[in-house]
């Protein structure tokens, strides 16, 4: 076989699942809207730390925009479960569309007020809550089953690779014509999403039935989950690392503009060299499928240490490259946690157990977000990148061991573990 047939074939391999019309729809319309989503999450973050030079109240930007997560997530799970999932991502999008316009009103003001901006965050907030579980389950329902892991690969491609363009895009941006115009630009993107989700053919989609209205389904979400290792071993390690790892927001801004003297476009640029790293990782996975135990505690693992290593950079020069291999092991560790999560949730349940993992992960940044802001303003920004780092590797050694209790000494276990079944179906 030539090195051309080679190539070939393995960009089919990754890129299958767009061959699906609706995903590639949904994909098309996706990674327009979500560099306009960074703009407004680069912008808030810089906007705040412009207007009160202050990492406590960075963080606590965060826990406005992530709170209503952790205090909704279970709830909106539910809703996902018994709605048209389709349907209720047109509602989610269309009012996260008016929030970035709300924000563009603000910032376009001559002394934007710090209570609104945090107002409206929280408002975002509430429709993050409802439109991340249906956003995550509707893509299962795109693609046949064998094609969910290279789905869920090239989804968290698509997320890394608006991180790439967004932020720089956020930077040049607010350096040329000010923070009004990256939420106004944010705004007009929802364009593209909405328009992508009505061309869709929804008699193509493969719908589990919906979740009939009865009491007691958060709970009994919960009891599910605690019932199957393979699922609440990555969830407790999501919200570990969730918590003290994935504070890029507030710490890497202090990082970049107190430690090494940069600006906002710095900050900007070492985010983007991030995501190239996080994008390389999750295409390195989007040929697998399946998942075991190993990869997704070396994913942590080496998170942990890309961590540590940044802390020890002495200046931006090496900051760079060691950023590229944060994003790298961060997106590989979120690819295996979601990709077991997808599959090996029942599918009348899948719409819960999404919300639960969101709780644990974004809904774990209202915590983690202003305790890490205090510990940067405490004792520096390395110190909060220390924190992260030893917070990985923790999780990382914590699942192999109860991962191994659990389950015996199989190889393969709890996160990535699939049926023998589906993983025979995912050859034909």
């Amino acid at each position: 076989m030539t090195i051309r047939h080679r190539l070939g074939k393995a960009s089919r391999e990754t890129f299958r699942s767009l061959r699906v019309r609706n995903f590639r729809l949904f994909f098309t319309g996706q990674i327009i809207s979500q560099v306009g989503n960074w703009l407004t999450l680069v912008a808030q973050t810089l906007l705040v730390l412009k207007l009160t030079g202050n990492g406590f109240d960075v963080g606590l930007l965060t826990a406005c925009q992530f709170g209503p997560v952790l205090l909704l997530g279970a709830w909106a799970g539910v809703i996902a479960d018994r709605s048209d999932k389709r349907r209720l991502l047109l509602i989610t999008q269309a009012l996260a569309m008016v929030q970035s316009f709300a924000l563009a009103v603000l910032a376009f003001m001559p002394d934007p007020p710090v209570p609104a901006l945090y107002a409206i965050a929280f408002a975002g907030g509430i429709v993050i809550a409802f439109d991340n579980p249906a956003r995550r389950a509707f893509v299962v329902e795109m693609v046949p089953e064998p094609q969910v892991p290279n789905a869920v690969s090239l989804n968290s491609a698509l997320m890394t690779a608006s991180r790439i363009v967004g932020p720089a895009l956020a930077g040049l941006l607010i350096a040329t014509v000010g923070y009004g115009w990256c939420f106004l630009t944010d705004g007009l993107s929802y364009v593209a999403v909405l328009t992508a989700l009505v061309m869709m053919r929804p008699g193509e989609l493969r719908r589990p039935p919906l979740t009939a209205r009865a009491k007691g389904q958060v709970r009994e979400g919960l009891r599910y989950i605690k019932t199957m290792p393979d699922l609440w071993i990555p969830l407790v390690m999501m919200a570990v690392i969730g918590t003290l790892s994935f504070n890029f927001q507030v710490v890497l801004p202090l990082l970049v503009t107190r430690t090494f003297g940069g600006n906002e476009g710095t900050f900007t640029l070492l985010f983007s060299v991030i995501s190239i790293g996080s994008l390389i990782g999750a295409l390195s996975t989007a040929r697998r499928t399946s998942i075991d135990l190993r990869q997704e505690v070396m994913a942590a693992g080496g998170f942990g240490l890309a961590m540590l290593a940044l802390a020890a950079t002495p200046g931006l020069g090496l900051a760079f490259p060691v950023a590229m291999l944060v994003g790298l092991f961060s997106i590989m560790f979120m690819t295996a946690s979601t990709a077991v999560v997808q599959l090996r949730a029942d599918p009348a349940m899948r719409g819960r157990v999404l919300a639960i993992q969101s709780m644990v992960f974004l809904g774990s940044t209202p915590i983690g977000g202003p305790i890490l802001g205090a510990v940067c303003d405490a004792f520096g920004a390395r110190v909060g990148l220390v924190v992260g780092g030893v917070a990985a590797v923790g999780a990382a050694a914590w699942a192999w061991v109860i991962g191994r209790r659990v389950t015996g000494r199989r190889e393969v276990v709890g996160p990535g573990v699939i049926d023998e079944a589906l993983e025979l179906e995912s050859r034909r």
